[in-house]
């Protein structure tokens, strides 16, 4: 389920933003670049559109997710209903 980010209070987004910088492991190069920075490309992201919360009802967890991800893994999910439907007719 996806998340608005806007309707989490400012200290929860910032808090899920900054755990998700220090754990993705992303190398950027030579230049170490703080943490700020890193959450800050990442709320540019939300607000554009490219990057979503996601809420796992499965896991109980909260992740951020590419929207190019969420829509391939939406389009897998329809493809295997459709194929489960087909197969138990």
């Amino acid at each position: 389920m996806i998340i608005p980010y806007q309707q989490l209070a400012p200290n929860t987004l910032e808090s899920i933003l900054e755990s998700y910088a220090l754990r993705e492991g992303t190398d950027y190069g030579i230049d170490e670049v703080p943490l700020q920075h890193k959450v800050e490309q990442l709320m540019q992201q939300l607000q554009h559109g490219d990057l979503l919360l996601v809420w796992s009802e499965l896991h109980e967890t909260i992740n951020l997710m590419s929207k190019q991800s969420w829509q391939q893994l939406q389009q897998e999910a329809s493809t295997t209903q459709a194929f489960n439907e087909d197969s138990s007719s």
